[in-house]
């Protein structure tokens, strides 16, 4: 065992996967052979880069944010987001070296032939945020931006940009944004004012005043709005792409009015933008704008809880570093009663959006190779992973913060920025409320549960004795208690405590078939399975008390399992 350290830990040199071996177990379940294999020298460099450069890059950008320039030296019109170079050599790494916007569109990226399985790329982004929030917001809106226009885009207007898209030269990448909020229509999509007209050549010319519109110095945006004279509400709007550059060169008519001054993700640009004619190109049908972009933001979604689900990770392992490697009263932080108590309740939440983070990303690949009831399962998982795992984060960075002490609140290390990041998972995309609301959705007006309780089932079956007792009764319980929710619109206020009980459900189930399908599985999956039962869906006595040692050798394991390969960091 290492010595125990008398200054204050640092975990700087860290391979972020090497630390985590249940990450690589896991991926096991999920991935093939040959892909597992092709890419574990890439998820073991990210792990490196997460733990050094990355690391002080994200600091460095977080402490020099983007600037706007309207004008160059000499007076001329010059519009501009000037990035400081750590956020730029950040972004050649997530979208040149590692093809992450890239790799689920075409082959080609690490030397495959083939586009890789959407796991391999949230594995490596799940790595990624662990060091760098802020760049993963324009690196998913560039992915779902090309997933949006390859699905209902003219197939010549896809052939215009999809190399640049999907380009890993930096010189020639197009980066993508969606340019969706206005100041009197955040959540309520229906009250957009944006309008788009026809001129005298035919082409779209949008009008208008966009909020709030990350990346807003994008190459292409996707744009919802109004076309003139097609009516009110979400019925009457239309998607288009705005270029951010015309053919001949000259810049389109918007405007970025200024940046915004953001609590969290302070490396990258978010702006406001007036639209002043700007061309723009109808992507699919006229009135289909909504429904088409809900399929972006429904990835959007999914990456904002792949993200919530790597920082909690993140904050877990920086918890249990310290924990492993500072003293108090003559004790090791990670034998005091209370810390332990403290870190095997953060390690149950991480490991729930984990679960959910990497089944979801299974289940959207059955659903992108058709199969439909893959597709109502996807439905209903990705907001009930983006309103759960969105909060769960914001309170694990908080407690890791506290176990770090006073130093967690120094932006000196990263315990602060990692929690001012957290928070805005549950705004992106839709508040908590909204998601939850979107849950209800789906289960009224599609029947997704009736297809995720279905699937649940089924992986409860293939589990077998790893199934902690009494999760099936718990399971259908949760499933009732969402649909008699969904049913009733009285009841409109219970939304959020019943998606809570079906995505607690819905987690510890996938983690007792992951146990089940784990060469040599040790039962501690299934063991933190029933952990989540246990806290989180049984009624228990808040007097009773309990034995808070019950899981002392699973939270061993975890603190301790990959020490042979973290002693040369410690």
């Amino acid at each position: 065992m290492p010595e125990i350290h008398r200054n204050i830990p640092d975990s700087a040199g860290l391979n972020a996967f090497r630390a985590d071996p249940a990450m690589r177990r896991l991926l096991e379940v999920y991935l093939d052979a040959e892909t597992f294999a092709a890419l574990l020298p890439h998820l073991d460099r990210m792990g490196g880069l997460v733990g050094g450069e990355l690391e002080e890059l994200a600091l460095t950008a977080d402490k020099n944010p983007p600037e706007l320039r309207i004008r160059n030296r000499i007076g001329a019109e010059d519009q501009r987001v000037e990035k400081h170079p750590a956020y730029e050599r950040l972004e050649y790494y997530a979208f040149g070296e590692f093809g992450l916007a890239a790799m689920s569109h075409r082959g080609g990226v690490f030397g495959r032939p083939d586009k890789l399985p959407p796991l391999a790329k949230y594995a490596l982004v799940y790595l990624f945020v662990q060091a760098e929030f802020g760049l993963c917001c324009p690196l998913s809106m560039t992915d779902s931006l090309t997933r949006t226009l390859v699905k209902f885009g003219d197939p010549e207007l896809v052939a215009e940009y999809f190399d640049q898209l999907t380009s890993q030269d930096m010189d020639l990448l197009f980066q993508g944004a969606m340019f969706m909020t206005e100041q009197m229509a955040g959540s309520d999509v229906g009250a957009i004012e944006t309008v788009a007209r026809k001129d005298a050549d035919g082409n779209w010319r949008l009008h208008g005043d966009k909020w709030f519109c990350s990346n807003p110095d994008a190459d292409l945006a996707m744009v919802l709005a109004r076309p003139e004279g097609a009516g009110e509400g979400t019925k009457a709007l239309s998607l288009f792409l705005l270029p951010k550059r015309l053919p001949d060169g000259t810049r389109n008519a918007y405007r970025i009015l200024r940046l915004k001054e953001k609590m969290g993700t302070k490396s990258m640009a978010s702006g406001e933008i007036a639209l002043e004619g700007a061309v723009a190109h109808l992507v699919g049908d006229p009135g289909q704008g909504f429904k088409q972009m809900t399929d972006m933001i429904n990835m959007s979604r999914l990456a904002n809880g792949v993200r919530s689900a790597g920082m909690m990770r993140r904050s877990v392992a920086e918890a249990m570093f310290i924990a492993r490697n500072r003293t108090a009263f003559g004790k090791r932080l990670a034998d005091l009663p209370l810390m332990r108590r403290q870190l095997l309740k953060m390690l149950v939440t991480a490991e729930q959006g984990r679960s959910m983070v990497f089944h979801t990303a299974r289940v959207l690949a059955r659903a992108d190779a058709g199969d439909a009831a893959a597709a109502k399962v996807l439905r209903i998982m990705t907001p009930l992973l983006k309103f759960r795992t969105c909060r769960d984060a914001r309170k694990v960075a908080g407690d890791a913060m506290e176990v770090r002490g006073g130093c967690g609140y120094i932006e000196e290390f990263s315990d602060a920025r990692v929690l001012r990041d957290a928070h805005l998972g549950s705004i992106w995309e839709g508040t908590s409320n909204i998601v939850a609301l979107d849950v209800a959705r789906a289960v009224k007006r599609e029947g997704a549960l009736v297809a995720l309780r279905a699937h649940l089932e089924a992986l409860a079956e293939e589990a077998g004795n790893m199934l902690p007792g009494g999760l099936d009764d718990a399971l259908a319980r949760a499933c009732d208690y969402m649909e008699a929710v969904a049913a009733d619109r009285a009841r409109e206020g219970e939304v959020r405590q019943a998606a809570s009980a079906v995505y607690n459900a819905a987690s510890a189930v996938i983690m007792a078939w992951e146990d089940a399908r784990m060469t040599g599985a040790s039962g501690d999956r299934s063991r933190l399975a029933g952990l989540v039962l246990k806290h989180k869906l049984m009624p228990r006595d808040p007097l009773g008390g309990g034995d808070t040692e019950a899981d002392g050798d699973l939270l061993d394991r975890a603190l301790y399992e990959a020490k042979p390969m973290m002693e040369a960091a410690e």
